[in-house]
């Protein structure tokens, strides 16, 4: 390769770079700003994510939370922010990937992946809808039935949740319903380039099962509610991820028929 040849890949490269950081200082401008709102609602935020809780006790007048270290609360509404500046600031980052990768895509490429990326939210905020409104009311009523009430003979015991718990306790089911929403994206993308069929995807279903299952007590606590809320909703995308596999099987045997028909010509 001659100096000319390393001069000329070299400035390419050199753009990729000015590219990628002026991309990255907008993610993080959004992330910030995002951060930053977010930090001054976070009580509010913090009590809208008490209502599953309050869902379960029946009444607010009967929801107590504590906090033991003085800062405990302060770094609360910390994660409370970046928690809420991610989620404000995604359709920026998101646009921002796009914008950095779509010059590199051809046109086609580029109408096949808006696409998925577009359907990203949308099922991370589904799974998360579904923590909020069924799943973490379930699993805050199972904690409480815990409770006794005391006695003759029996001690009262009685849940009273610290805040950074509660709050690392939604945190967690919703990113672990969101990620593994993301499932029929995932499945689909590797359908697009080949590496996944929706045959080798039926045969590796009972595999599928017993990983999903296995997942969902890494990602959830211990207790069976949330375990199962979350395998059956990914083994349903499984089967979902499937039918979309085969729909871009039988589009892209279409484009070959069609492409062959008119090389005959």
């Amino acid at each position: 390769m001659s100096q000319d040849d390393i001069e000329a890949s070299r400035a390419p490269l050199i753009e990729h770079l000015i590219e990628l950081r002026r991309r990255l200082l907008y993610s993080v401008i959004a992330l910030a700003i995002g951060f930053v709102f977010c930090f001054f609602f976070a009580a509010d935020i913090f009590n809208i994510l008490l209502k599953p809780y309050e869902w379960a006790v029946g009444s607010v007048k009967d929801l107590e939370l504590i906090y033991t270290a003085p800062q405990e609360y302060f770094f609360t509404q910390l994660k409370i922010a970046l928690f809420g500046g991610l989620f404000l600031s995604f359709p920026v980052i998101a646009s921002q990937i796009y914008m950095f990768v779509a010059p590199g895509l051809y046109k086609n490429e580029r109408g096949a992946f808006l696409p998925f990326l577009v359907a990203t939210p949308i099922l991370f905020l589904a799974g998360a809808s579904l923590v909020y409104f069924i799943t973490m009311p379930l699993v805050m009523e199972f904690f409480l039935s815990m409770e006794q009430a005391g006695g003759e003979g029996q001690a009262r015991i009685q849940l009273v949740a610290r805040v950074s718990e509660y709050l690392g306790l939604i945190m967690t089911l919703i990113f672990a319903f969101g990620l593994c929403f993301q499932l029929p994206v995932l499945l689909t993308l590797l359908g697009r380039v080949g590496l996944a069929t929706s045959e080798g995807l039926k045969t590796k279903r009972k595999y599928a099962i017993v990983i999903t299952f296995a997942v969902a007590a890494f990602l959830t606590p211990p207790d069976p509610i949330s375990q199962i809320g979350l395998a059956l909703p990914t083994l349903l995308l499984y089967e979902i991820s499937i039918i979309s596999v085969r729909m871009i099987e039988r589009k892209r045997l279409q484009a070959e028929a069609e492409a062959e028909a008119e090389a005959a010509e």
